[in-house]
């Protein structure tokens, strides 16, 4: 035991470890306050707003996050490692800031444009205009709240506190706004009104703590930047050809009442999804650093993710028994099938962002993602699943797809790196 402990203060005691330990602690409170708001607003809102609206809220959210992914660029990923490695030097970090900035506004407003152009051509989404219209709202906050930026400083504290002052915020005005179930469609806009509230505390915090300022970047440099991490943003759009657009299928073919199944049980894979994500964005900035630590972060991450694995399917019931109402009861199926995608999950994120990506190897996790995408893609549309079998089939091909695509990630992560160790050896 006391070996135990010596080891633990000898970690402590390198600066890299605390702030390792400290970005994992924050997370780890910001994730458990995301946990928990949820589970005190959905009774009241699958009381509320019924199924149906949930549905409809879910299918809302499927098509605005693509223009989401389309804003983010992959810049989370690419920024957070540029500026992990050169955060010293300040004014190269407030080039990068600029730059993103100037690109993700460019696409946000390439993206409104887009989504209106579809609201008025598509005849299916007249109706949810409004709706659309509220999801969207939360871009611009999402956009102000640089959170790649205080992830790449390693300051999570900053991101747990501002995430929870907006989540707290959407938790209280919903039990005042939403009373009714024609108010279903103010719920993303209250998660907007967070998100823009904790973007502008977050550029106070940039320019006065970080000594960060923003300025116009020439297109060139922006136009540079985007072309940089063209790979990753392919990476993080296309999964939505299955992920997000099997919601939309489901939608099509089932009505709303079977996307609220749906996505009803899907929130508690997010959930346990967003917990076991704590230690992938804390090891992030510190793998870019020492990479040679990457074995100590796939022990500790397996271990949770099996554990997520084993409560979601024992506890699916229970959790149906407590958060929802009897018309939601199918939806704890939907979380037994989802119960497996934990494991799936840390494969991808371990051996994929936290691993080719961290080597430089983007474009070997492009090619994995194209390829398991468009297969997706055609298994959720086929007549074996989605159409036909509903919410099942829906849960079933999201499944499987990330399970192929876990399982492939980890043997490229090993397989190129041997050919590439091979390829060093022959030219030496």
């Amino acid at each position: 035991m006391n070996k135990i402990f010596g080891g633990f203060r000898k970690l402590l005691a390198s600066p890299d470890y605390r702030n390792l330990v400290g970005n994992f602690v924050y997370l780890s409170i910001l994730k458990v306050i995301s946990f928990v708001m949820p589970l005190i607003t959905m009774p009241y809102l699958a009381t509320v707003i019924g199924v149906d609206k949930f549905g409809a809220i879910a299918f809302a959210a499927s098509i605005v996050v693509l223009f989401q992914t389309i804003t983010d660029w992959g810049f989370n990923y690419t920024a957070t490692r540029d500026v992990a490695k050169h955060r010293e030097n300040i004014g190269f970090v407030s080039e990068i800031f600029s730059e993103v900035l100037c690109a993700k506004t460019i696409l946000m407003i390439l993206s409104f444009i887009g989504l209106l152009v579809l609201m008025y051509c598509i005849p299916s989404l007249k109706s949810y205009k409004l709706l659309l219209v509220y999801t969207f709202a939360s871009i611009p906050g999402y956009i102000l709240f640089p959170e790649w930026l205080f992830q790449a400083f390693e300051k999570m504290k900053y991101i747990t506190i501002l995430n929870v002052l907006s989540k707290f915020l959407f938790t209280v005005l919903i039990f005042f706004v939403i009373t009714k179930k024609e108010d279903y469609v103010y719920q993303p806009l209250l998660i907007a009104c967070g998100y823009l509230l904790s973007g502008i505390i977050a550029q106070y915090i940039i320019v006065k703590k970080f000594k960060i300022h923003f300025r116009i970047s020439p297109l060139v440099n922006v136009f540079r930047r985007l072309k940089g991490s063209t790979d990753m943003f392919l990476c993080l759009i296309l999964p939505n050809l299955y992920t997000n657009f099997t919601t939309i299928i489901l939608k099509s073919y089932g009505g709303d009442f079977a996307t609220g199944i749906y996505s009803s049980g899907q929130q508690f894979q997010q959930i346990v999804d967003q917990l076991t994500e704590v230690l992938s964005r804390a090891f992030f900035p510190f793998l870019a650093r020492h990479k040679d630590k990457h074995n100590v972060y796939v022990k500790i991450s397996g271990t949770i993710s099996i554990i997520a694995c084993l409560v979601l399917f024992s506890c699916a019931d229970l959790f149906v028994d407590i958060f929802y109402t009897e018309e939601f009861r199918a939806s704890a199926t939907v979380i037994r099938i989802f119960a497996i995608t934990p494991f799936f999950l840390f494969l991808m994120n371990t051996y994929g962002t936290n691993g080719l990506v961290l080597d430089g190897r983007e474009d070997i996790l492009r090619n994995i993602i194209v390829s398991c995408s468009i297969g997706g893609f055609i298994l959720s549309c086929t007549w074996l699943l989605t159409p036909v079998w509903g919410y099942i089939g829906a849960t079933i091909t999201v499944t499987a797809v990330w399970g192929i695509r876990g399982l492939v990630t980890y043997y490229y992560y090993y397989y190129s790196k041997e050919l590439h160790n091979g390829k060093d050896i022959i030219v030496g």
